[in-house]
């Protein structure tokens, strides 16, 4: 695994795309403040670019580095949850301007699965982390089932976790707006 990471990193450093296991489903990769590496992950997915991607990060710390004000809720949802969340905050800073929405929010999750914790807390940045399909196709649940055309887009494929055939299931997204007004955008 280490040396899958130490790879992943190395492309990412570049510019690179990497195509990676995540806590949820499999995912496209870039370096989040990178602006040409965000570009070539909109370009893959053929996505328009005003739609927003989210960002792993590795501890709850690191949400501070990209969110000018983040909402105390925000801690203790981060805190309760007991499965992959994605907090959409506003205020996106320090991140590809390309990457953050036009409203100038941004989804930040805080990923506990294995490899993709120690990818983020390694590389030291936030990376980019939307599912690894065309976009308006059905996100793949399992390695097997990402395209070719996906595939053969990436500048690296980490191995890791490749085999695995259970279910994987996206996020639960959750907006918090101002004044603390949660709104629950899937669960």
């Amino acid at each position: 695994m280490n040396d899958e990471i130490k790879k992943a990193c190395e492309v990412m450093y570049k510019g690179g795309v990497i195509l990676y296991p995540t806590d949820t489903v499999w995912g496209i990769g870039c370096d989040a403040t990178n602006e040409e590496a965000v570009k070539k992950v909109f370009e893959i997915k053929r996505r328009a670019d005003s739609k927003a991607m989210l960002v792993l990060v590795d501890s709850p710390v690191k949400v501070e580095s990209y969110v000018s004000d983040v909402p105390s809720v925000a801690w203790d949802l981060i805190d309760m949850t007991t499965k992959p969340l994605t907090i959409i905050y506003d205020g996106a800073r320090n991140l590809a301007p390309n990457l953050i929405a036009e409203d100038g929010s941004i989804g930040i999750r805080v990923t506990s699965e294995e490899f993709s914790k120690q990818l983020c807390f390694r590389f030291k940045k936030a990376i980019v982390s939307t599912s690894a399909n065309i976009s308006g196709q059905p996100a793949p649940a399992v390695f097997s089932e990402i395209s070719d055309e996906i595939k053969n887009a990436v500048d690296y494929i980490v191995d890791y976790r490749r085999d695995e055939t259970g279910p994987a299931k996206p996020s639960s997204i959750i907006k918090l707006g101002k004044g603390g007004v949660v709104k629950v955008i899937r669960e």
